[in-house]
Parts: structure tokens; sequence; C-alpha cells
């Protein structure tokens, strides 16, 4: 036995030879700092096997959790997405006939694990799947869906089909900075990947937010050969104001992409660019600016895209549509959604077009 395992054991021994000598169980755990539990079940370990049962029990064993077997977590999450609008209880009634026992409470759980506890987020699990996947949906998953369409649509939700179908664009300002002024940030964020595109700038206008779309985010797509069809903005003057001679409202329909604008008073429903702000200012701005003193946009923006590049191809998302893949793999792995759409509508258009005979 080694100078280690005697160390581990000692105290367990010594518990032991203490409680003989005092003849008391409760008065040794006291004066060595154990429990009586502990000290009942040193005792039987060692009447069973010596002082090696004590030097397996020191070893530390992984601690599952209650989880389940492999095979009814899956079941329990196949049966979620198939038929989101069952409760836990309906859920595990069902899981029983079909021979897997698994209580309401630990659907639950397996729930919890597997972010889809509710039923708006196992309808966007099953939305996801169907469009990912090309699965055909049953009667009652399509009724479900129309359902929740309705009621987003009544609370001023916007659906996103796929990549680059919407995109969110926000002002998010950043601080002032010595020797050169204030300081903004110009947000693109993707609503269905959630790739997040940013520029700085030392003003807040209609150029400098249609300057983000030109310079970086149409080429962006363009590159991945898919076009931005519409973009969400909030009502600020970058972004509204007469059609005729307003910068970003001209470049919108230089380049064909409609513009929708947040509610009046519900600034809650570009909650996309809101949330990134947040991220982007507790894991970069507030640590970049802590470790380096900054003297030009440029040198900024070299710092903002290296976290930029992380976010998008390292960092998982919890977003609707990326269920713990990075913004980037989702982009790519749905690409083709976007694809099928485009020529989908393209030929839904030819054929809509008269055709002309000529008599001979």
């Amino acid at each position: 036995m080694t100078s280690i395992q005697e160390k581990i054991i000692k105290p367990k021994l010594g518990l032991l030879e203490l409680a003989k000598q005092l003849g008391s169980v409760s008065q040794a755990c006291k004066v060595m700092g154990y429990s009586r539990d502990s000290f009942y079940r040193f005792r039987e370990l060692y009447d069973q096997g010596g002082e090696e049962a004590l030097m397996d029990l020191s070893r530390r064993k992984p601690v599952m959790k209650n989880r389940v077997p492999e095979h009814v977590e899956k079941a329990v999450i196949e049966l979620a997405i198939d038929n989101p609008a069952l409760g836990q209880k309906r859920a595990s009634w069902e899981l029983q006939q079909k021979g897997i026992m698994v209580s309401s409470s630990g659907v639950r759980s397996i729930w919890l694990r597997n972010d889809l506890e509710t039923m708006k987020k196992r309808l966007k699990a099953l939305e996801a799947r169907a469009a990912q996947e090309g699965i055909l949906l049953t009667e009652d998953q399509l009724a479900a869906l129309e359902k929740a369409k309705a009621k987003k649509e009544a609370h001023g939700e916007i659906e996103s089909h796929h990549p680059g179908y919407l995109g969110s664009q926000d002002t998010y300002y950043v601080g002032t900075m010595k020797g050169v002024g204030r300081i903004y940030q110009q947000t693109f964020v993707d609503t269905y990947a959630r790739v997040a595109i940013c520029k700085l700038y030392t003003e807040k206008t209609a150029i400098t937010a249609a300057d983000l779309l030109n310079d970086r985010v149409i080429p962006f797509f363009a590159e991945h050969e898919i076009s931005l069809l519409r973009v969400l903005t909030d009502r600020g003057t970058e972004y509204c104001g007469k059609v005729e001679n307003h910068a970003y409202q001209l470049y919108l329909a230089v380049e064909d992409v409609d513009h929708t604008r947040t509610k009046a008073n519900s600034p809650q429903t570009n909650g996309i660019c809101e949330r990134f702000h947040r991220t982007i200012k507790d894991e970069f701005y507030d640590i970049a600016f802590r470790k380096k003193l900054y003297r030009s946009v440029e040198e900024l923006q070299a710092d903002l895209d290296a976290w930029l590049a992380k976010y998008n191809e390292q960092r998982p998302h919890s977003g609707r549509h990326c269920y713990g893949k990075t913004p980037m793999q989702t982009f790519r792995e749905t690409l083709h959604i976007a694809v099928e759409k485009t020529i989908k509508t393209h030929d839904q258009s030819d054929s809509a077009q008269p055709v002309l005979s000529v008599a001979s």
C-alpha cells in the first residue's frame, strides 16, 4: 500500500478504532468530524472487505444525476418534437403504451436538459427539423404550427424561414474614445442563423447604416450565392425618413431589399439585436477596454473582427434554429433551404408570365 493510500484510509480506521475505545459512536464522530451515517458505512465496508473496501470507497465515481437510459431519452425527445402539444403527463402515458417506462417528472427533466420544456420551444424544434431535414408534417403538426404562427403575428413577431430571409439591423453606442469622440456600432444579425456582422463609425447617420450593408452584409450573402430579402430596423432617423432623399432607404430600393420597421413603442420586436448587444458588451467591450487603451477606430475594429470570427465560427448558439451549433455552421447547413426557396419562387414567377403565340 502506498503512502497516499495510507493517508486516505488512516482517518477511517482511526474513526472505527476510536469508537471502540470510547464505546460511543456519537462521541467518536464528533471528535473525528464524521457523521454517524459515514461511521456505519465505513464499518459495514470494513467488515465485508477489510481495508481495501475502504480504499475503494475513496475512489471518486461519476454521479449521473438520475440520468435515464439513452434510448429512453431519445424516445422522449422524438415524441416531444413529433407531438409538441402533449404535456408531460400525456407524454409519459404515450411512452408507457409503447413499453418505455418513464414518469411525468422524468419527461420534464429530459425536456429541461434539451431545452424543450415549453410548447413554444417544442414547436420551434419541430419547425427547424421540418425545414432542415425536409420531413413531411402531419395534420396535427401543421395545425399546431399554424396556431403558433397566428399567435406570433398577433404579438408583432416576424417569422424567419431561412438564411437571408430576414436580417435585423440596429445601432449600438459603444462609448467615447479619447481623441476620437463618440463611437457607434452598426450591427446586422441574420435572424435565422444568428450570424452577426458589425462595423464601427464615429457618427450615427443614414449613410453609415447603408455603408454596413454595402460594405459587409450584401457582399457576405453574395459570396454564398443567396440574397438578403428583408431587413428589420427600429424607427430611428438613420433608418427612416423621406424615401426620395434618405440614403438608407434609397440603398434598400437599389438592392431590392424589403424594409420592415418595429411597432411604435415596441422595441422588444427587435430583440435579437438587443440580446446580441448585451452579449458583445459583456464578452468583448467590457474586457477589451480593461485590457487595452485604444487610440483609433481601426484598432478597435480589428479586435472586434477577431471576436466576431470566434462568435460566428466557434461559439455555440442557443437560437431557435441553432440548437447548440455555431451561427456559421447553422448558416452553411441551411443554405439549401434558401436556394430551394429562390428556385421555387423563380419557377412560379416564370409560370405566371403570359405565353404569346404567333399565328403562322
